[in-house]
């Protein structure tokens, strides 16, 4: 049972709320967008009040970050799934691959293949999203929108790493129409590509409501619930 009985419960009971809004407005369900609480810079006491209102997907950006509270919370295991939604260098995989779920940030062919090598090593692979630029933006990571399709292609035969789905970031930007197009050919994309790519991971707590309209199925949502 999901409980509201704090200031995190309250926040998320209004987050879940607009979610369920915009998949109204959009025609689509409300229980095919689930909800990734980012938990960057928060502590042990506010991931817990997360999970105690119901929550069971938790992001981090930074692995080193991440360690110690994932940790922690050995005791959740099983309840819930740790999400690195964070560049990954590939020199930090290997923790990275033991401590994370899913990897949401797979953004180059050389971070996907040394993943696939150490999923190959522990005979279980790793679960993971294609990071995509779908803006011009020059400081943001992921594979650009132009040649994802092929190198999406490839990682795909990776035998250690299992590609469920993409992940994206909107431009930094209020212009509604440039948000929504980036989400639009991050669908798109996932549609030319078929298969068991499914999941679409976008949209953030400035965007996230636009993010479900355009066929989101993880919104990655953590000021509008901590702050």
């Amino acid at each position: 049972m999901r409980s509201v009985s704090s200031p995190v419960g309250e926040n998320l009971s209004r987050v879940r709320e607009r979610m369920a809004k915009a998949a109204a407005r959009a025609g689509r369900d409300a229980d095919a967008v689930r909800l990734c609480v980012v938990t960057k810079g928060r502590d042990l006491s506010q991931v817990r009040e997360a999970v105690a209102a119901g929550e069971r997907i938790l992001g981090e950006n930074r692995v080193q970050e991440a360690a110690p509270k994932i940790e922690a919370a050995r005791d959740l295991a099983g309840a819930i799934s740790w999400h690195l939604i964070g560049h990954l260098q590939r020199n930090k995989a290997r923790r990275a691959a033991s401590l994370f779920d899913v990897i949401q940030s797979v953004d180059s062919p050389e971070l996907a293949r040394r993943l696939s090598e150490l999923g190959e090593e522990r005979l279980r692979p790793i679960e993971a999203f294609v990071e995509v630029r779908t803006t011009d933006e020059p400081t943001k990571t992921g594979l650009p929108l132009e040649r994802a399709e092929e190198r999406i292609a490839a990682m795909r035969e990776l035998r250690g790493l299992a590609v469920k789905g993409l992940m994206t970031m909107a431009p930094l930007t209020e212009e509604e129409a440039r948000i929504r197009s980036s989400f639009a050919a991050l669908r798109e994309l996932r549609e030319r590509l078929g298969g068991d790519v499914r999941e679409l991971s976008m949209g953030m707590s400035a965007d996230f409501e636009i993010a479900v309209e355009e066929g989101a199925t993880i919104v990655r949502v953590g000021s509008a619930i901590f702050d």
